[in-house]
């Protein structure tokens, strides 16, 4: 069964990678091709964010009011706060993290044992007085482990994205999701933020930091030519999942 599910695999991974084969032939000297601009609750894989929330608060109005609450005017705040309202990201990541860990073991032990009497007499007849009965048995055992491990990484990231709110929780907060495409020759770089923002956290130009967003994911890579470069071939990729060593 375990062969047959191999050879699956492998006949599953040929065809996909000549499928892949076709298309990067059909697609030489071409700069790979921008997404469609699409409503981001269609795409394949979005889950709207469920959370625990307060009971809802009811809106209240006001009698006899000059002004309506879908009005927009000058003295409204113009602050993003409804489903498809815009809010730009300033995306600032500078992390770093230092750790280094060492560990060494040791341990030796030695055991001696001699015989006497008529055993040790025993034994010096039958080697010929080549093994001293004194010391006939005579154990040594000793370990040693030594491991060391370190982790020296550092992140830098400084834009900004604009982001389209996608829906509003019970309790007021906004759930945003940015996408930008940016090309460059033959490598187009990508950068994806979302998560979940206060509104109070967003500033009066229509503003929010990085930083204020809960639930945080954000994405920053590309495809290309480069990133093509970069990435293992296929094969050793399978190899890589199957091979246990």
């Amino acid at each position: 069964m375990k062969t047959f599910k191999i050879a699956t695999l492998l006949t599953l991974t040929v065809a996909m990678a000549g499928c892949n084969t076709m298309d990067r032939l059909a697609n030489v000297g071409n700069a790979p091709p921008l997404t469609q601009i699409q409503d981001p609750t269609a795409m394949a894989g979005y889950q709207p964010v469920r959370m625990p929330m307060p009971e809802p608060i009811a809106d209240t109005y006001q009698a006899n009011s000059l002004y309506r609450t879908s009005a927009k005017g000058f003295f409204k705040d113009e602050r993003a706060h409804r489903v498809g309202d815009i809010v730009t990201v300033k995306v600032t990541v500078d992390d770093s993290a230092k750790i280094s860990n060492s560990t060494n073991r040791n341990r030796s032990s030695t055991n001696s044992a001699g015989m006497g009497g008529i055993f040790g007499a025993a034994v010096d007849n039958l080697s010929g007085g080549a093994i001293d009965p004194s010391a006939a048995i005579d154990l040594t055992s000793g370990t040693n482990d030594a491991g060391a491990g370190s982790v020296n990484r550092s992140e830098a990231l400084e834009t900004s994205i604009a982001a389209v709110i996608t829906q509003v929780l019970p309790n007021g907060n906004l759930v945003i999701e940015g996408r930008q495409e940016v090309r460059v020759n033959f490598e187009v770089r990508d950068l994806i933020v979302s998560g979940i923002v206060r509104p109070s956290d967003i500033q009066a130009n229509n503003t929010i930091s990085s930083t204020k967003i809960a639930e945080a994911r954000i994405s920053y890579g590309g495809r290309g030519q480069i990133t093509d470069v970069q990435q293992p071939r296929y094969g050793q990729q399978v190899l890589d999942a199957i091979l246990p060593f």
